[in-house]
């Protein structure tokens, strides 16, 4: 059975090199693992009095540490916190433009663009027919319907990064599917 006290004084000695590994890893900058490690090790203190002692100290300061991962990706990739997707099919050069950058005013939309809008978004459902149940749902939940994160994790009994890499799975076959059907035409 895991200790139910913390030890912070020791946090840094003891698990500062473990959490760098584990950071520098997924985020591939040194002083952003360094930021992120900080707030991590801020964010326990605040949050020393809600460590039940289900886990070791190291495993809960690493969920810690996840969750700031996860929202130092959420800041950089959105203006809003919410992109996910980078994508651009039209120029082979560029590295990509944020899909909410390229998004045109609603206000100037013609006939066909609402037409074309309507079939992609068919041709989106009809992939989401075709792919894995559970992504499907998930894809739908935190993508369409806009769900937090933490809700579909409960929903689902899953943990955030569990959560993401559902999430690029479904994005996957999705892609693949879109380039079968939607693209191909």
């Amino acid at each position: 059975m895991p200790d139910k006290k913390l030890s912070p004084k020791s946090w840094v000695d003891k698990y500062s090199n473990y959490l760098f590994n584990f950071a520098i890893t997924r985020v591939n900058d040194a002083e952003i693992a360094k930021d992120l490690i900080s707030e991590t090790f801020l964010a326990g203190l605040k949050s020393k009095d809600n460590f039940k002692g289900d886990s070791t100290e190291r495993t809960w300061l690493v969920s810690i540490l996840k969750h700031k991962i996860i929202d130092h990706y959420r800041k950089i990739n959105s203006k809003k916190g919410k992109a996910e997707v980078k994508m651009d099919y039209t120029s082979e050069d560029q590295e990509g433009d944020w899909l909410e950058e390229r998004v045109a005013d609603h206000s100037d939309k013609t006939a066909e663009d609402n037409i074309e809008n309507s079939e992609l978004g068919l041709a989106i459902e009809n992939c989401l027919e075709t792919i894995n149940e559970k992504q499907a749902q998930i894809f739908r939940m935190k993508t369409i319907q806009d769900y937090d994160t933490e809700a579909i994790c409960n929903v689902f009994d899953i943990t955030p990064s569990n959560l993401w890499v559902i999430i690029h799975r479904a994005r996957k076959s999705l892609a693949d599917c879109m380039d079968s059907s939607w693209f191909k035409n």
